[in-house]
C-alpha cells in the first residue's frame, strides 16, 4: 500500500511490533483503508514497553470507518462517534477507531473538530511529539515531529508551540508531568516548563475537577513519580491542583521502600501530615468517587494501638480486627513507615500472612439462646466483643456463646426476662 496522496514518505520501517498481530488491531487495520496504530502503543513498542491499549486512526469520515468494521465481523459501539471515534471489539479486545481530525476551534477544554485526510494535520493538534507517531502494519513509521528522537533521549517535548497546545487543552499541563515522570530523563524542556507556568491559571479556572482528578492518578500510578511532583511544584501547578500537599519526603520514602504503586496510598502520603477533615476536603473537591472517598478518609484517620513488633501474637491479633482487613492494616503500616522512617518490613510480612480475626457471634446468637428482640441484643453484642478484644481477639464461636449464656444468665432482667435456652437441646 503506497502512503496516502499528499501524505509524507514514512520516515523508517521497523519489525510490525507483536500487538499488530493480535485478532483486534489485525482486523481493523486490515477493515480500513490506510489506518495506522497511533499513539501511546506505538511510542510504547518502539520504547520496548508493554502494550496495553491500542489505538487506530484512519482517513476517513467516522461513519465509513463504523460501516466497514461491521462488514468485517467487527462489533461496533459509537462511544465517542460527534468526536470522531468508534470501539471495534474482536475477541473480547477493545480497539479504539477514530477518524483523522483537524482542529476548528477550541476553547482550553473542548475542541470542535472537522475530519481530514490529512495525517500530518492530525498529527499535528497532538500534545507531545512522543505521541504523534503512526505505523501501518506493514511496519511503516511516520513521525513528522521527531517523536521518535524524542524518545530515545528521554525528551517530553510539545507538538509545535507549547503554549498553543496548553490553550487548547489546559489539561495538557498536567500530562507533561505525567508523561515526565515516565519517560523523561535529564533537564526538562524549558519552553514546555514557561509556557505551563503561564497556563496554571487556565488550568485553575478552565478544567474539571474529575479531569484533574484523572490525570494525578496516572501521576500517582508512575513507577516513581516524586520527580515530576517535584517538578510540578517548581513549576506551580501544585499549588493550583493540589495545594494540600504537605511535602514529598513522605511519598519519597514510601515509594523508595518498595510499596505498591497505589494512586491514593501514594496521594495520601503526599498529604501527610494530614488528617480525617482534610481528606474528606480533598476528596469532595476533586470529585472522587464514594469508594475513593471511603478509602481516602479511612487513610488518613487516626490509627491507634498500631504494634511495634511483629513477635507479639495478642496485641496483632487484636489490631488487625480493630482495622477490619488486611488490606486496611498493611495500608497504615505503609503510611506510618513514610511518615517517620521507621522500618516495618518485619511488621508487615507478619501481618500480611495472618489472618484477620473476625468477632464470631451475631444477633442471631443471641436470639437463639432466648434473649428476646430489642435494643439489649446489641448492647450485649458491644460488651461481648470489646470482652472478646480485651482477651486477645482469639476466642472461638463456643467460648463467646459460653459467655454470652454467663451473661445473660447472671443479669437476669437487665438483658430481657426469657431465660437462656441450649442450643443442644
Amino acid at each position: 500500500m503506497s502512503a496516502p496522496a499528499g501524505d509524507d514518505p514514512p520516515q523508517d520501517r521497523i519489525a510490525p511490533p507483536a500487538f499488530m498481530a493480535a485478532p483486534a488491531p489485525a482486523a481493523v487495520l486490515a477493515a480500513l483503508p490506510g489506518a495506522r496504530a497511533v499513539g501511546g502503543c506505538v511510542r510504547d513498542a518502539l520504547a520496548g514497553r508493554a502494550v496495553h491499549d491500542v489505538d487506530v486512526a484512519a482517513p476517513l469520515p467516522p461513519e465509513e470507518i463504523a460501516r466497514l468494521l461491521r462488514d468485517a465481523g467487527l462489533k461496533v459501539f459509537e462511544t465517542g462517534l460527534q468526536h470522531g471515534t468508534v470501539t471495534a471489539v474482536l475477541a473480547r479486545q477493545p480497539v479504539e477507531v477514530t477518524a483523522l481530525r483537524r482542529d476548528v476551534a477550541t476553547d482550553g477544554r473542548h475542541a470542535e473538530v472537522a475530519w481530514t485526510t490529512d495525517w500530518r494535520e492530525d498529527a499535528a493538534r497532538r500534545d507531545f511529539t512522543i505521541n504523534a507517531m503512526s505505523l501501518d502494519a506493514a511496519g511503516r513509521l511516520w513521525d513528522y515531529f521527531g517523536g521518535r528522537e524524542d524518545l530515545g533521549a528521554g525528551r517530553v517535548r510539545f507538538v509545535g508551540d507549547p503554549a498553543t497546545r496548553l490553550h487548547e487543552d489546559y489539561l495538557r499541563a498536567l500530562r507533561f508531568f505525567r508523561f515526565w515522570a515516565r519517560y523523561g530523563q535529564g533537564a526538562p524542556d524549558p519552553a514546555a516548563l514557561a509556557a505551563i507556568r503561564d497556563a496554571v491559571p487556565g488550568l485553575r479556572e478552565r478544567i474539571a475537577p474529575e479531569r484533574i482528578w484523572m490525570e494525578l492518578k496516572r501521576l500517582f500510578e508512575a513507577p516513581d513519580p516524586t520527580g515530576a511532583l517535584r517538578l510540578m511544584a517548581e513549576a506551580q501547578v501544585m499549588g493550583a491542583v493540589l495545594p494540600e500537599c504537605g511535602g514529598l519526603d513522605s511519598l519519597a520514602r514510601l515509594v523508595a521502600r518498595g510499596a505498591p504503586a497505589d494512586p491514593l496510598l501514594r496521594l495520601a502520603a503526599a498529604l501527610l501530615p494530614a488528617d480525617e477533615a482534610g481528606a474528606r476536603a480533598l476528596a469532595a473537591r476533586l470529585r472522587l468517587s464514594g469508594e475513593e472517598r471511603a478509602r481516602m478518609v479511612r487513610l488518613l484517620a487516626p490509627v491507634g494501638g498500631m504494634p511495634v513488633s511483629d513477635k507479639c501474637e495478642s496485641p496483632l491479633r487484636v489490631w488487625l480486627a480493630q482495622q477490619g482487613a488486611g488490606a486496611a492494616a498493611l495500608d497504615a503500616l505503609w503510611l506510618a513507615e513514610a511518615a517517620d522512617g521507621v522500618d516495618r518490613a518485619a511488621l508487615r510480612a507478619r501481618v500480611a500472612a495472618m489472618e484477620v480475626p473476625v468477632f464470631p457471634l451475631q444477633g442471631r446468637d443471641l436470639l437463639g439462646l432466648g434473649l428476646p428482640p430489642g435494643p439489649a441484643v446489641g448492647v450485649l453484642l458491644g460488651e461481648l466483643r470489646a470482652w472478646w478484644m480485651e482477651a486477645g481477639a482469639a476466642a472461638d464461636h463456643a467460648a463467646c456463646l459460653d459467655e454470652a449464656r454467663r451473661r445473660i444468665e447472671g443479669a437476669g432482667a437487665a438483658y430481657g426476662s426469657a431465660a437462656p435456652t441450649d442450643p443442644q437441646a
